[in-house]
């Protein structure tokens, strides 16, 4: 998906907290929290930014290669900047003032498919790869964080091919990873597999030993970006890469203690994803579970437990989504920001206020 304006989103920190697991919590530490994001500037710059929520600019270094998802450390004010497919670079950044600590190179014959995760510790920081090689065969690099530098440590294998976004799980040694299925050479975005796809789920320990791994019945159904709820949860956005008409359900959902399958929705829903999603939040308090269809301009909301929809609404390219104390803010590339304050059976929506830019899928705080 092409990069397209972004608005900006914030909010005050009285709304903002922890929705799911590995997401936003907020202190009050006399200080707003920090937005980060990767974004580019209309001459096609690639930076690394952060934001106050009041819109003030703390930092934007500018930066080689685009970037896509933003990892904070979970104790120390630095961040990586994960280089979007097909990137071989990525950018640690100190979240103070922007001073780049480190560009991060893939190890040879590897490149970084745009998402990471910090472990709880804080040592060592997992990063989905491509093994070029053998095109699209996912290795997950190791990295140990030795003083203000990652440095490469071990490989472990995704179990699969593509590996996109990876999470942990409630207990914080099992990484949930979404293997796209789909090969790709080592300078290319082009689908090199389409006719013989293998996406799959996968539960791993971060040892790299095969917990399960799980597939679902259509097998050009990409599984690209996952939510996790404090409850093992685990939800998945698909994008499908066969023909335009096939009815093929483009969330699915693995409950504690059940198989990988479509978590239910109507028809109608499904046609207005135009075959793509692009981000999943879970609000483990509220039971709620969001997701962004950009290529349809649609946003939906729907009860976690039940599956009843709770929003279906309009929203042209809508972008992120992530989960706060009274519901979910949505991104979007075209007009302004919301929140979607999911308290009362009828949803309120709020637009935000904060500058507009080219920015990628991905905001995370800090």
């Amino acid at each position: 998906m092409s990069m397209k304006r972004r608005a900006f989103l914030g909010l005050s920190a009285t709304l903002l907290a922890a929705g799911a697991v590995g997401g936003w919590k907020l202190t009050h530490t006399g200080q707003q929290p920090l937005l980060l994001s990767a974004r580019n500037d209309e001459g096609g710059k690639h930076y690394a930014v952060g934001y106050r929520l009041d819109g003030q600019r703390a930092f934007a270094t500018q930066v080689s290669e685009r970037c896509h998802d933003v990892v904070p450390h979970p104790s120390r004010p630095m961040a990586l900047f994960v280089g979007r497919r097909p990137s071989t670079e990525s950018y640690l950044i100190d979240t103070r003032d922007g001073r780049l600590l480190q560009t991060l190179h893939s190890e040879q014959e590897r490149h970084f498919y745009g998402h990471a995760v910090f472990h709880n510790g804080g040592e060592w920081l997992y990063a989905t790869e491509n093994d070029t090689r053998d095109p699209g065969r996912g290795v997950i690099g190791a990295y140990r964080l030795e003083g203000e530098r990652l440095v490469h440590r071990d490989e472990l294998s995704s179990h699969g091919l593509g590996p996109h976004q990876l999470l942990w799980m409630p207990d914080g040694e099992t990484l949930v990873v979404a293997n796209g299925g789909i090969r790709t050479e080592a300078e290319s975005r082009v689908e090199m597999n389409l006719d013989a796809m293998e996406a799959s789920l996968v539960l791993m320990g971060r040892d790299g030993t095969l917990h399960s791994k799980e597939q679902l019945p259509e097998p050009m159904n990409s599984v690209r970006h996952l939510a996790v709820a404090s409850d093992g949860t685990v939800v998945s956005g698909q994008q499908y890469m066969g023909d335009a008409m096939d009815a093929v359900p483009l969330v699915a959902i693995k409950r504690p203690g059940q198989p990988f399958q479509h978590f239910p929705m109507a028809d109608a829903q499904r046609q207005m994803m135009s075959q793509y999603t692009a981000s999943v939040a879970v609000h483990s308090e509220l039971r709620l579970l969001a997701m962004t269809a950009p290529r349809g301009n649609r946003l939906f909301i729907w009860d976690l437990d039940s599956g009843a929809v709770r929003l279906d609404a309009a929203l042209p390219d809508c972008a992120g989504v992530g989960a706060v104390e009274h519901g979910f803010v949505v991104s979007a590339g075209i007009g302004r920001c919301r929140l979607y304050d999911c308290r009362s059976e009828r949803i309120a929506i709020q637009p935000l206020e904060l500058p507009a830019g080219l920015w990628d899928n991905h905001l995370r705080l800090a």
